[in-house]
């Protein structure tokens, strides 16, 4: 067979880069970078060729599996047939609902959700007929704060701020590593060069991190601030400004309110207040708030290190007040808005919050979703509303999420649990039917996601490289199929099968640049360009894009508000023991949460799963460099390889996330190779922001020792 020419964007990150893959037959020969998207400009990382191992892999599942349990406690999971599965589960769904009603129901998503557009447009054909409260995702271990504050603020869940990086002159950037993690909520390819050129024509990078990241590296300036102490120093910031004179909210005035309520109630946050508890002098916190102030163009942009932590909301709030009161929001070279060619502002909800809460910890929904460190207790939890019933899609809590082992024992408790995932992972080994869908390469692909988050207009849809094995079924088609049975089962309105291509093939017509506009663009007009089409830099779009009611931005906002006095009050008794460590995650550019290590190309090398901790530390412990060191929080203890290194400030401890591929019964033989140790087996449950429900896993207080 010839040689065939695809294009395609890689879906294994936020970046969305281009690719030209080349093929033969079912083979895949080559995978590169494609120079013609307008948007990664040829770039790629090594996640990319991976997509050749994942196509590939033998120990990805290709037909159902079902689980059978032995007089003895061991089981297995044997291939059925797809009607016998999708019978099965439908059948436990719909009996847990007559017999305990619809929030018996549980459900988790995972991360890759997002990356697959399949599992977007078609989810509700299934969890419209359920409308169960016990919903979970990876939103709330990841960045719930985000949406919150652009919901506060902007009167959207995915009005998000993206920093326009390509035109700015100074960025300030808190817990964010994008040179390895290729951007997050902040889709950004090629982000090296960019960081180049922004210093090239003289523009600063100041990060603030515990550890000196592969992106501090290439910072003007690096600061290493104390974990969970991020909150002190962006209101600190703030104050300055407002203290020394220095807000001008220049364009953003005329529809901006409540300001002089916000510099009011960060007048206690002084710098000097924040040197004591962050470790970066009241000076430099006054340097930078004033080069902030002063920047003809800047960017605020925090991430995963201030989302994930005990005032994650509140991190959030502030950088986007910051941004605000600076004029820097709307702004070229600053914090920007997208206008996607499919349009999810306009055609999704704007979000919710706190309208319902879980039943043992009042932690409140967002978006109809609970936080997932609820999740164990809510299926445990005897009463009205327990959870017997669990649905999985393309997720692996067991290793994502708080306390991970109580995860682990809860769902051995289910009456029943279904998971949408192609593998046998730490999470689906409890499942009693797995249903896998097809290979990322053999549907169609849009980004309508991370389009929503791009640092540029631009918009691309590519069919398969490879024809549906006969057989199969798309992720979409899995859940229409379970919705059919659910509904007959029900005696509701079964969902209709519309293929996701036509459903995109709507959204474009009727967006912003579709059908009575100069662009005129439909699928086919992005089917006859395969390598996207540029729809140019972001534009200023402010009052007009707002959402709010009013199309005012309100800064009061009385939820963060009402948290400043919870930070005021933990730090002004700092009681922590001194001889407690705080663990940070970090990110590998080969590495993307659980998903990423059953492929020989991304975990080639050396161990990644070590414990980093500073020199000193070490030496005041006795511990050597690779010795085993048993590492203590309040819900567990686990073992891994002492990595001694700088690039960790003195009292932080690091550890990556996403492994610990140890459990009985997963069937991923790399990974398994390259088990690593869970650091959700010692984040705890009830270390969360309070404000949000999120998942505080950086911070976690932990004490190491010897092995």
């Amino acid at each position: 067979m010839a040689t065939q020419v695809h294009h395609r964007a890689c879906h294994l990150c936020e970046a969305i880069c281009g690719l030209v893959i080349e093929t033969d037959g079912t083979e895949v020969l080559s995978i590169k970078g494609d120079k013609n998207d307008p948007l990664s400009r040829g770039h790629i990382c090594p996640k990319a060729v991976a997509l050749q191992d994942i196509h590939q892999d033998p120990d990805r599942l290709r037909q159902p599996m079902k689980k059978v349990t032995k007089a003895d406690g061991s089981f297995r999971h044997e291939p059925i047939s797809w009607d016998e599965a999708l019978d099965t589960a439908a059948s436990a769904l719909a009996d847990s609902v007559e017999r305990y009603g619809v929030d018996s129901i549980g459900v988790y998503l995972g991360n890759p959700s997002i990356h697959n557009y399949g599992m977007m447009t078609h989810q509700g054909a299934l969890f419209k007929l359920l409308r169960t409260k016990n919903r979970f995702s990876a939103t709330s271990v990841d960045q719930l704060p985000h949406h919150l504050t652009s919901m506060w603020l902007f009167g959207h869940k995915l009005m998000f701020p993206i920093p326009d990086i390509d035109r700015s002159d100074y960025f300030l950037m808190l817990g964010g590593n994008p040179v390895a993690s290729n951007g997050s909520i902040w889709t950004v390819p090629d982000i090296k060069q960019r960081i180049k050129d922004l210093k090239a024509r003289g523009g600063k990078l100041i990060v603030l991190d515990p550890r000196r990241t592969e992106t501090a590296e290439m910072a003007s300036e690096h600061h290493f601030i104390k974990p969970g102490t991020d909150a002190l120093f962006i209101l600190a910031v703030m104050n300055v400004i407002f203290q020394d004179g220095l807000a001008d909210l220049d364009h953003l005035a005329p529809f901006t309110d409540g300001v002089e309520i916000v510099a009011e109630a960060v007048r206690a946050f002084t710098p000097e207040l924040a040197a004591q508890h962050t470790g970066i002098s009241a000076a430099t916190i006054t340097r930078i708030a004033h080069d902030f102030a002063k920047a003809e163009k800047a960017i605020c942009y925090g991430r995963m290190g201030v989302s994930v932590q005990r005032y994650g909301a509140l991190n959030q709030w502030a950088i986007q007040i910051i941004n605000i009161i600076t004029g820097n929001i709307d702004r070229v070279g600053g914090s920007m808005f997208t206008l996607p060619a499919v349009d999810q502002v306009r055609n999704t909800g704007p979000g919710g919050f706190a309208r319902h809460h879980s039943r043992k910890r009042g932690l409140p929904e967002f978006d109809r979703e609970l936080p997932s460190a609820a999740l164990a207790e809510e299926i445990t939890t005897p009463g009205e509303g327990q959870i017997r019933v669990l649905f999985t899609g393309a997720g692996n809590p067991v290793l994502s999420t708080p306390n991970g082992r109580q995860l682990d024992d809860a769902l051995e408790q289910l009456d029943f649990m279904v998971s949408l995932d192609p593998y046998l992972n730490e999470t689906t080994r409890h499942a009693d039917i797995i249903l896998p869908p097809t290979s990322p390469l053999e549907h169609d692909h849009y980004d309508l996601g991370f389009h929503v988050n791009a640092l540029r207009n631009t918009t691309r849809y590519n069919p398969p490289v490879f024809e549906k094995p006969e057989g199969a079924l798309h992720d979409w088609e899995i859940f229409v199929g379970l919705g059919e049975r659910v509904a007959q089962r029900l005696g509701l309105e079964a969902p209709k099968r519309i293929p996701p291509h036509k459903i995109i093939d709507a959204g474009i017509k009727g967006g912003p640049y579709g059908e009575n506009t100069e662009h005129n663009l439909s699928l086919q007009s992005l089917i006859d360009n395969p390598s996207g089409i540029d729809l140019g830099e972001l534009k200023p779009l402010l009052p007009e894009r707002l959402q709010t009611k009013d199309k005012r931005i309100q800064c009061a906002t009385p939820e963060p508000l009402a948290d400043l006095p919870r930070l005021l009050a933990e730090f002004a008794d700092d009681t922590s023991a001194k001889d407690e460590f705080r663990l940070i995650g970090r990110r590998h550019v080969r590495d993307c949460n659980s998903w990423m290590h059953n492929y020989r190309r991304l975990v080639k090398g050396k161990n990644r799963c070590t414990l980093m901790m500073h020199p000193d530390d070490a030496k005041a412990k006795g511990l050597e460099n690779g010795a085993e060191v048993s590492i203590h929080s309040r819900v567990g203890v686990i073992h891994a390889p002492l990595e001694i290194t700088d690039q960790v400030m003195p009292g932080v401890v690091s550890l990556p996330h996403g492994y610990g591929h140890d459990r009985q019964g997963i069937q991923m033989d790399i990974a398994i190779a390259n088990k690593g140790v869970s650091c959700n087996d010692i984040t705890d449950h009830e270390y969360i922001d309070e404000l949000s429900g999120n998942a505080a896993v950086n911070g976690v207080p932990v004490t190491v020792a010897a092995a």
